[in-house]
């Protein structure tokens, strides 16, 4: 080995990469010498004044009948083809064939690494049907021309590429695709994180039949001996409990899913990834929700959306929308956005008409807060989980409203009430009824003259029974500190 006098490369270890393609496009090193016969290595290095780095290049050259030289043309061929990647993947696609022709039908590494820029850059191209030849390819190669973690990560990687795709159809061949070529492999790892891309696909189609089927077969790999949920296995048991709660989130089975989610709570043995517990969090918080506990339901979304946020996905601000939502309708009188999470995001776009929606609520000005949803019908209606509870929210303000509005008068006309909430007069009757039936207002409603009696009294009464309640309370309290005294 010898080592080049002033060959002294300066710069990024990018730079040297780019500098040896260069050499490899060219067959000839800049020192005049044959890449074909010369291996080109570096060392990082400093300067004099220790201040800048580089790198020293030696090389070293090799007999012709050296038994690497093959692998080297293949190496040569397989950088020289990715240089095409960005500016003519066309002609990259037939430099990386050159590759595979070179392995002369002997799988190994070059030609897996070919196949595998092959696929993305099909995918790319919206060639599916050449891509999922050429994936069908590599999933031949995992049995011998690579080893085992190599050819886990470089799937996991093109799964995690061709997710991006919105074409379910093409999902779903290649997940099964990946599923059927690891049936001989016996990669654990692999078959659980391509079955858990494919129950999310099932979940994505609405398809509950076949999740159902998946998640079946996922249960039972972390199952022991006995049936029982193997706990030493309790990050995938929580992937599994995210996707099957999700499901009964859906289908809005309530009862499953409570259990299911009491479960994934208690399982301490895991390490999870932010992103699943704030699944699991969010889908707790619809069921709370649903069930009227707007407490608790707060308490899931505040949670849900701080992993969310953790994790970086865009379901953070679907969640601070549900966060707002339940802060509402507990009819509590905190802004959600003083808290110092959901404060940055207090301006946002997205967020922006739910601000102003909590404005107008906590101000029962109900003429706006129908303005804003009218105007912001897309950002907030579209969403079907709000729209399921917004009828809730209008119920609640007009009935703050309605309470304000009554509470000066001892018989007041409905058709005036209607004019002021700015509904019709059946609607009145309706959310009269009901306010008389949870005793928020006493009264009678008197249809034939179409009036509301309010029965003062009866209010007055109930106060004045509430204060001699309270004055006996604090007379007991009294006497039983004058007795400890004594």
């Amino acid at each position: 080995m010898e080592v080049l006098r002033g060959a002294r490369l300066w710069g990024t270890s990018l730079g040297l990469r780019r500098w040896r393609q260069e050499c490899v496009s060219k067959k000839v090193s800049e020192y005049g010498i044959g890449f074909r016969s010369v291996f080109c290595s570096a060392l990082p290095c400093c300067n004099d004044n220790g201040n800048e780095w580089g790198f020293w290049v030696w090389k070293e050259e090799y007999s012709e009948d050296s038994n690497s030289e093959p692998d080297v043309d293949l190496e040569n061929q397989y950088y020289n083809s990715k240089a095409l990647k960005e500016d003519d993947p066309n002609a990259a696609l037939a430099s990386f064939q050159k590759v595979l022709d070179l392995e002369g039908g002997e799988k190994g590494e070059w030609g897996f690494k070919a196949l595998k820029q092959m696929i993305k850059i099909n995918f790319k191209l919206g060639n599916y049907k050449e891509m999922m030849v050429r994936y069908k390819q590599l999933l031949t190669y995992i049995k011998s021309a690579v080893t085992r973690n190599h050819s886990e990560k470089s799937i996991n990687s093109i799964l995690d590429y061709i997710s991006t795709s919105k074409n379910m159809e093409l999902l779903q061949d290649f997940y099964e695709t990946t599923l059927d070529a690891l049936k001989d492999a016996k990669n654990d790892r692999l078959w659980f994180k391509t079955n858990t891309k494919l129950g999310k696909l099932y979940f994505d189609r609405s398809d509950f039949n076949k999740l159902a089927k998946i998640l079946k077969q996922l249960h039972q790999s972390c199952q022991t001996d006995d049936g029982e949920d193997d706990l030493k296995k309790g990050t995938q048991l929580l992937e599994i409990y995210a996707l099957e709660i999700q499901m009964y989130t859906a289908q809005k089975n309530n009862k499953k899913l409570k259990t299911l989610y009491e479960q994934s709570l208690h399982i301490k043995s895991a390490i999870p990834h932010p992103l699943i517990m704030g699944v699991i969090r969010e889908c707790g918080g619809k069921m709370h929700l649903r069930e009227g506990e707007f407490e608790k339901a707060h308490t899931d979304f505040f949670e849900a959306f701080k992993n969310y946020d953790e994790s970086g996905s865009p379901r953070r601000t679907t969640c601070l929308k549900y966060l707002v939502l339940a802060n509402m309708l507990m009819k509590s009188g905190i802004n959600p956005f003083d808290s110092q999470e959901a404060k940055p995001y207090k301006n946002d776009p997205e967020i922006l008409a739910m601000t102003n929606l909590v404005s107008s609520y906590q101000n029962n000005d109900i003429n706006e807060f129908e303005t804003i949803l009218k105007q912001n019908r897309k950002n907030i209606m579209d969403d079907p989980f709000i729209r399921e509870h917004i009828e809730d929210l209008l119920r609640n303000i007009r009935t703050q409203v309605l309470i304000k509005l009554i509470t000066p008068y001892t018989r007041i006309h409905i058709p005036f009430i209607s004019k002021e909430l700015n509904i019709d007069a059946c609607e009145v009757e309706s959310l009269l009824v009901s306010c008389i039936l949870d005793n928020t207002i006493r009264g009678r409603i008197d249809q034939v003259n179409q009036v509301l009696e309010l029965d003062k009294q009866s209010l007055c009464a109930a106060r004045y029974n509430a204060l001699d309640k309270w004055t006996s309370q604090l007379a007991t309290l009294h006497l039983a500190v004058v007795n400890k005294m004594a």
